[in-house]
């Protein structure tokens, strides 16, 4: 909340001392004012340039579009789409598209697509299991393995530019606070999910 006066400040109209006093005091605000009863959003005031949704969407699809830039220029021909699948075979933490499904959180059959186009540029592979025949493991081919490789030295070089400023204690603040929404988003959709 934004308040000048007693009064809220109009959205998106902060005065350089709010932003100031916002910049250089975020741990003691957040330990001065405990959170309200019903929430920190009110439908009446609610504006894009204070939701926590908008801004980090902005950020993420930002940092995909670099990613991708970054990927694109060193002669790899992948979008988020295809890089995200190549990524998690390289760090082994997917080897199924069941697996992978879950973990990057969409559509299974939207992903057999992308593991189509991916197969077609010999990327990665599908192997039939010998227990199983309904599944497929995946793995990594030797040009799969060169162009995963390079992924988090991008990743790494787009988010430290993005975090350009920040101190170490900062660094270690927001990834808190995004851990704790991980927590609380998890909650949230098994409640639903009960409900």
């Amino acid at each position: 909340m934004h308040e000048k006066g007693g009064a809220r400040a109009p959205c998106g109209h902060y005065p350089a001392l709010t932003i100031f006093v916002q910049a250089n005091n975020i741990t003691c605000m957040s330990k001065q004012l405990p959170a309200p009863e019903d929430g920190f959003y009110e439908a009446e005031r609610y504006c894009s340039e204070e939701s926590m949704g908008f801004l980090m969407r902005r950020i993420m699809l930002s940092l995909v579009n670099d990613v991708d830039r970054q990927l694109a220029a060193q002669g790899h021909d992948l979008t988020h789409a295809q890089w995200a699948p190549l990524y998690l075979l390289y760090k082994g933490r997917a080897s199924t598209l069941a697996e992978m499904a879950r973990e990057l959180q969409i559509d299974p059959g939207a992903l057999t697509r992308t593991l189509d186009r991916l197969e077609a540029k010999g990327l990665c592979r599908r192997v039939r299991s010998t227990e199983d025949r309904r599944v497929s493991h995946l793995s990594l081919t030797e040009s799969g393995l060169t162009a995963a490789a390079q992924v988090p030295f991008v990743l790494s070089d787009v988010q430290n530019a993005y975090l350009k400023g920040f101190t170490h204690e900062e660094w270690q603040q927001l990834l808190g606070m995004l851990h704790r929404l991980v927590v609380n988003a998890d909650a949230h959709r098994g409640r639903d999910a009960q409900g």
